[in-house]
């Protein structure tokens, strides 16, 4: 089984370089959530590895990091990557469910 280090290298290896957006390095620790959603948008357009649309791809990514992230996450970053999902919602037009 691998040790807890090695999973954490994963999923940090798989948000660094991911196989289907490639994104601005320190995406994930900015703090303007619109800033958040301008750079998954622009990484999700332009890729063409992409298996979904541009809009799912984008929010997949951001998902993935705040659910690998899980309880280190402080309140405050939380509340700010929350926030930059209502953004990327509101960049492609998407209203939340």
């Amino acid at each position: 089984m691998p040790s807890r280090q090695s999973s954490h290298r994963w999923s940090q290896d798989v948000t660094e370089h991911s196989d289907a957006l490639d994104l601005q390095p320190g995406v994930f620790e900015l703090d303007d959530p619109k800033a958040i959603a301008r750079s998954l948008k622009r990484s999700a357009e332009a890729s063409h590895r992409r298996k979904a649309e541009p809009f799912r791809s984008a929010m997949s990514m951001l998902t993935f990091y705040m659910n690998r992230a899980g309880k280190s996450l402080s309140e405050d970053r939380r509340r700010t990557l929350e926030a930059a999902k209502d953004e990327l919602r509101a960049a492609f037009g998407r209203s939340r469910r």
